[in-house]
């Protein structure tokens, strides 16, 4: 194990961005949201989550795929470049890093996406434990220690020290990249700090939240309970929980014409909105209540039911923070438990 001392971070930053990309969470005019570093960025790791997920790192909001150009009756087609260049994340929670084993799930099945296998073999995570854990976290409910962090390499923010532990070969490619700014040290203070976190997170008040009767066996029960037609009706159909989600992975294929040649690209999208899948003949959910219905589903039914048991959430809280309705996961959870699905 490693430490650097909090100040010298600037340092191991500019050391790292030389050979490679880094992205760090950044404060701009508050909101604190992951982006690539630069001398002049306010980096801050204090703050617990970032208001989006770090996802875009591996799964951006928006790529192009291909353009096509035509000349006279000539068609070209230009593929985009996969992404061929090592980067960093730095700072990422366990429960994010999770969400990236989620979208490994989808998106490395076959046909595995070419776009997001070239970043996710590019790519080296760091990840913070969390020093604090905030009331909305239930991570532990979906077995996440976020004392204790598994990516590529591990890290510990102590006492005005960053604890540093390799976990992997590209964790330990960084930490030789590191080397001259990294001191060996012993893990006596990362214990302490490890056991710190596991009692606060045994006292937030979603840590005991039950997934009794959430399974890939639920299909028929959840689907059909009635519980549905009252639970959805606060709902504005406005996105957000999905996009701030670490594990959402819609996406629609647009086309965009600059002028020169027409741009194919994907961009994120969200089952809550009424046009998500619309086809030729119209939409196979006609109504907000299927579409809210299908959200949840997915994460704690359908999910678990493909990638052996598995499930699409992570218990990072966004949603909980999010929502203006406050129609999130750990509500629709609740209310079965309350209700009984079957009522």
């Amino acid at each position: 194990m490693y430490k650097i001392a909090k100040e010298n971070l600037p340092a191991l930053f500019q050391l790292i961005a030389g050979e490679r990309e880094l992205y760090v969470p950044v404060n701009n005019n508050g909101q604190v949201n992951f982006a690539a570093w630069t001398e002049g960025a306010v980096v801050d790791l204090d703050t617990l989550k970032s208001v989006k997920s770090p996802k875009d790192a591996f799964f951006p909001q928006s790529e192009n795929l291909y353009t096509c150009y035509k000349d006279g009756k000539k068609i070209t087609i230009q593929p985009e470049e996969l992404q061929n260049q090592n980067f960093v994340v730095f700072g990422m929670k366990a429960c994010d890093v999770k969400g990236v084993e989620v979208l490994d799930k989808v998106f490395l099945s076959e046909p595995v996406d070419s776009f997001y296998a070239a970043r996710r073999a590019h790519g080296t995570i760091v990840a913070l434990a969390c020093h604090e854990p905030e009331e909305s976290c239930f991570c532990k409910v979906f077995g996440i220690d976020c004392a204790e962090p598994v990516a590529d390499v591990a890290a510990w923010m102590v006492e005005g020290e960053l604890y540093w532990k390799a976990l992997t070969e590209k964790g330990e490619a960084l930490t030789k990249a590191a080397a001259s700014l990294l001191t060996e040290t012993d893990e006596a203070k990362v214990e302490a700090e490890k056991a710190a976190i596991r009692a606060i997170v045994e006292k937030l008040p979603y840590s005991d939240l039950s997934l009794e009767g959430w399974n890939g066996d639920a299909l028929t029960e959840k689907f059909n309970s009635p519980v549905w037609e009252d639970l959805y009706k606060p709902c504005q159909a406005c996105g957000t929980c999905t996009f701030v989600c670490p594990t959402c992975q819609c996406y629609d294929i647009k086309d965009y014409d600059t002028g020169h040649g027409v741009q194919r690209y994907r961009c994120w999208d969200s089952c809550m909105y009424s046009d998500f899948t619309m086809m030729a003949h119209g939409n196979n959910r006609t109504s907000q209540l299927q579409r809210f219905r299908q959200r949840f589903m997915h994460k704690l039914v359908y999910f678990p039911a493909n990638n052996d048991g598995m499930y699409s959430c992570v218990g990072c809280g966004r949603c909980v923070e999010k929502c203006p309705s406050s129609l999130n996961i750990v509500k629709v959870i609740k209310a079965f438990e309350k209700q009984g699905g079957d009522q």
